[in-house]
């Protein structure tokens, strides 16, 4: 009984179905995806993405800094729920307006949707060689 009301606890939240139908779309989304995606804190996708977890219907991996979620495929028990949300979120307004914000997300690189999220210490631009250049030349010039 306690898997059900995981599940039903897991699926009672609009931002949460979103990120289902997300995940049925496209295999494995990053945290930070995930955030832009939702326009919400880190926080509150961390908060979200651990229920999901914590009902069997997510599973997460760590890969440095980064957090990657996917839809938990292997447990039978959610397979049918799985089916229901495929066949009822899939003709939803709002779900078709996330998959095309989602197309357009996930063409930026990770690490700018990090610096506009949690600002430049999050994930520092790294400097080429002609930009230390230029930059030395202007501090040398009178």
């Amino acid at each position: 009984m306690q898997t059900i009301l995981d599940v039903t606890k897991a699926l009672s939240d609009r931002n949460r179905l979103r990120v289902m139908a997300a995940l049925q779309t496209h295999p494995e989304l990053c945290a930070c995806q995930i955030t832009e995606l939702l326009q919400v804190t880190g926080a509150t996708v961390s908060r979200h993405m651990g229920i999901l977890v914590q009902a069997g219907l997510v599973v997460s991996r760590k890969a440095g800094r980064w957090t990657y979620y996917q839809l938990k495929t292997s447990a039978a028990e959610t397979q049918p729920v799985m089916k229901w949300l495929q066949h009822g979120l899939q003709k939803s307004p709002d779900i078709e307006a996330d998959l095309l914000a989602l197309s357009r997300i996930l063409c930026e690189e990770k690490e700018d949707l990090c610096r506009r999220q949690r600002g430049e210490a999050c994930s520092p631009q790294r400097t080429t060689a002609a930009n230390e250049s230029n930059h030395r030349k202007k501090e040398s010039s009178p």
